[in-house]
């Protein structure tokens, strides 16, 4: 379907609470482009493909508006939908609206939003992490980071004088079943009887100045039937969160300052995982440091290097990526990135996250390397 069909159905579809609202944004973000991974299976063969899921940033479309009621006071909501461009199928296990689904009310005390929506581990990590969701990226090494989400979530966030202060809280963190939070099985809606089971919080501390700022955050995931957990290294199979006394939580802190026309950003992500079940408890600590420099208005290099740390499981990873993109225009861009990946000798970390299938044999580490391009609408 055209842009032009897309935003018929569009108009069509929202002109009358367009008029209410004043206004109605459609957005999006197109990317793709060819890989190659080496050593992509336990046999040492390479491959070479179109990702499944993204380049530099997640492909998506979606709506956001806003209507005035006066006082300071507005309503806001978004709908984003995530697809793979490479077979138009839709992410986030096939949901409609899988990446954001809310509505709620905005005025100088901050946003109160309720829906499916990000968690603060996302908000945490969104400028310290200088690649963000690229391919070659954090997800690397543990997915659920850049896919920090969860359902029928309640979110407050505000901020005052640089500092942001932000908290959610989820009923159920997956009423879809789905297992759309990676590497945590599915873990349904609230269940009677049992408040805790499925139930996830998080809260957010931030701040940001003229020329640094630094963040911390808290995210904890309760157990629930056919949760499970799951530390992507290859070292052990996931293993079963079934109660609501288990729980999968993750601390961080980063920061990140400018100076001289340089970014720097870094932090710290321990994650502590405690099961009654088979998998018993299981601590990860996961260092990352990264540079963002504009040689040119239009030309960017950055890159970022990675450590991770599977305690229990005896697996470790280091992972060192590098990427430069040219802008073509405001909208549309070019890029290239590499990046290696060094497995210790139980791992079997992957250095792309653009899909899965690329999994390399026990301790052997893998090249990979993209180029593609980028459009937003």
């Amino acid at each position: 379907m055209k842009f032009g069909s897309i935003a018929a159905v569009a108009a069509g579809v929202f002109s009358a609470s367009a008029f209410a609202q004043g206004s109605v944004t459609l957005y999006g973000v197109m990317d793709t482009g060819i890989e190659y991974v080496s050593h992509a299976n336990a046999a040492g063969d390479h491959v070479i493909r179109m990702p499944g899921i993204t380049g530099e940033v997640p492909s998506r479309w979606g709506m956001r508006g806003a209507e005035d009621l006066g006082g300071e006071l507005k309503a806001t909501f978004i709908l984003e939908s995530g697809f793979n461009p490479r077979g138009g199928d839709s992410g986030q296990g096939g949901r409609l609206f899988g990446r954001q689904a809310w509505v709620g009310l905005e005025g100088p005390w901050g946003a109160l939003t309720f829906g499916r929506q990000y968690t603060m581990t996302y908000w945490a990590m969104a400028d310290a992490d200088i690649l963000g969701p690229d391919i070659y990226g954090i997800g690397s090494l543990d997915a659920f980071v850049p896919n920090a989400r969860s359902d029928n979530t309640v979110v407050y966030k505000g901020k005052f004088y640089g500092m942001t202060i932000g908290a959610s809280w989820s009923f159920g963190r997956d009423s879809a079943g789905t297992g759309n939070s990676p590497g945590q099985g599915t873990c349904a809606g609230q269940v009677p009887g049992d408040a805790n089971q499925c139930r996830e919080w998080s809260a957010m501390l931030k701040y940001d100045g003229t020329y640094f700022g630094i963040a911390t955050a808290y995210d904890e995931q309760r157990g629930g039937k056919n949760a499970a957990a799951n530390f992507f290294d290859g070292a052990a199979a996931p293993f079963p969160i079934a109660s609501s006394g288990d729980k999968d939580a993750r601390l961080q802190a980063n920061g990140y300052v400018n100076l001289a026309g340089v970014k720097i950003g870094g932090g710290w992500l321990g994650r502590r995982v405690e099961s009654g079940g088979s998998g018993g408890d299981v601590r990860s600590n996961l260092f990352y440091v990264g540079a963002q420099y504009y040689v040119t208005p239009a030309f960017a290099v950055d890159g970022e290097a990675y450590r991770v740390i599977v305690q229990q499981q005896d697996a470790r990873a280091t992972m060192a990526s590098l990427r430069a993109t040219y802008f073509l225009s405001k909208r549309t861009a070019v890029y290239g990135n590499v990046a290696y990946l060094w497995n210790s000798a139980h791992a079997r970390y992957s250095v792309s996250a653009g899909g899965g299938g690329t999994t390399p044999a026990a301790g052997v580490g893998q090249l990979g390397a993209i180029v593609g391009v980028r459009h937003s609408f």
